[in-house]
C-alpha cells in the first residue's frame, strides 16, 4: 500500500503498538480504512460544485439538523411539508460550512448555532452570530440542548426581524441524549487508553463499536432517539417563525455501509469521504404566504471570540477533535 495515501498518524510505531491491543487494533483498522476509502472516493468525485447551494435557495429560515441521514428523516419525521432528497456539499460540518458560508458576504443572515465549527468562519461572514457554545453549553450532556436552541432562536427572530435565520441544532449528532445512549459506558470509547485518560476520538461511533461493548443495534437506537428528541423542537420553531422555512442537514452519517476499495463497514461522518450515506440529506420545504422583508446590513461586532482551549474542549466533547 503506498504510504502517500496514509494520514500522518499511521506511523510504524502506532501500528505496532496497536498489534498488542485487540481493541486498539480494531479501531486503528477502521480509521485506516476510512482514510483510504475517503481518498479513493475523491479520485472518483463527480466534479467541483456538486451539491445544493443552501444560501442560494429560497427560504427565510433554514433549520439544520447535524449528521441527519435522509432515510432516517424520511421514516421518522412528523413534520408537515414537501420533502425531497438533496446532495450536501460536505461530509462533515466544516466541509458543509466551508462550501456554503466561507468567503461569502451573508449580511442579510443571522446564524444561531450549537456547532463548534462556527469558530473557523470569519467574524464578518454573517450580520450576526448567536454562538450557543459558550452561553448555553450543558456540561452534564456535553452538548447544547435543543430547547436552548429554540429559545435563543426566538430571541434572535425578535431582535433581527429583517434577516434570514440559519438555525443549527447539534442533534441527532452524538452525544446521545435518549435513554439508550445514556447507558453507554464512556469506557467503551476510551477502551484503548491508559487508566484515567479520556479520548480525543473523532468518531464516537467507531469508538463505541470498536470496543465491542456496544453493538450497532444499540447505537442505532440511540441515534434514532436523538432524532426523535429534536424533532418536536423543530416543530415548535416552524410554528413560531414567520416566513418560508426549510429543514435540512449539514451532512448524513454512515451506519455500517461497506467502503471502497477496503470493504470494511464504515461509521460516522469522516471528512472528505464521498458517500451517499453522508451526502444525501433531507430538504423539507414549509411554505408560507407571510414572507419576511429581508435587508442586508453591516455585521455587528459580536464575533465568535472563544479561546482556543474552550473550542478544543467543545470539539472533543462532540467527537470532532
Amino acid at each position: 500500500m503506498p504510504t502517500a495515501i496514509l494520514p500522518d498518524r499511521y506511523t510504524r510505531e502506532n501500528l505496532l503498538r496497536a498489534l498488542g491491543n485487540p481493541r486498539l487494533f480494531r479501531r486503528e483498522l477502521f480509521s485506516l480504512a476510512l482514510s483510504v476509502n475517503a481518498r479513493a472516493s475523491r479520485l472518483r468525485e463527480f466534479g467541483d460544485g456538486a451539491g445544493v447551494d443552501v444560501i442560494a435557495a429560497d427560504w427565510d429560515n433554514l433549520i439544520l439538523l447535524d449528521a441527519c441521514r435522509y432515510d432516517l428523516f424520511e421514516r421518522r419525521s412528523t413534520l408537515d411539508g414537501e420533502l425531497s432528497a438533496v446532495r450536501s456539499k460536505g461530509s462533515d460540518s466544516w466541509e458543509f460550512m466551508a462550501a456554503n458560508f466561507d468567503g461569502r458576504t451573508l449580511h442579510d443572515t443571522v446564524y444561531v448555532t450549537a456547532n463548534p465549527h462556527v469558530y473557523e468562519l470569519e467574524d464578518d461572514t454573517f450580520h450576526a452570530v448567536v454562538d450557543l457554545l459558550e452561553s448555553h453549553w450543558d456540561e452534564k450532556t456535553g452538548t447544547v440542548l435543543p430547547e436552548d436552541v429554540v429559545e435563543q432562536t426566538l430571541v434572535a427572530a425578535d431582535r433581527y426581524p429583517e434577516k434570514r435565520l440559519i438555525v443549527h441544532f447539534m442533534q441527532p449528532h452524538f452525544p446521545f441524549l435518549g435513554p439508550t445512549g445514556r447507558e453507554f459506558p464512556q469506557q467503551a470509547i476510551d477502551a484503548h487508553l491508559p487508566e484515567g485518560e479520556r479520548s480525543e476520538v473523532q468518531n464516537p461511533w467507531l469508538g463505541l463499536l470498536a470496543s465491542g461493548e456496544v453493538d450497532l443495534e444499540s447505537v442505532m437506537a440511540a441515534y434514532r432517539e436523538n432524532f426523535d428528541l429534536v424533532i418536536p423542537h423543530v416543530a415548535e420553531l416552524l410554528g413560531a417563525l414567520e416566513g418560508k422555512s426549510v429543514v435540512s442537514a449539514d451532512h448524513g452519517n454512515l451506519v455500517g455501509e461497506r467502503g471502497f476499495p477496503i470493504p470494511l463497514r464504515m461509521y460516522g461522518h469522516p471528512r472528505g469521504l464521498r458517500h451517499e450515506g453522508l451526502l444525501t440529506v433531507p430538504w423539507l420545504e414549509v411554505e408560507s404566504t407571510d414572507r419576511r422583508r429581508i435587508v442586508a446590513e453591516p455585521p455587528l461586532d459580536i464575533g465568535t471570540g472563544a479561546d482556543e482551549g474552550l473550542v478544543e474542549e467543545r470539539l472533543r466533547a462532540l467527537g470532532y477533535v
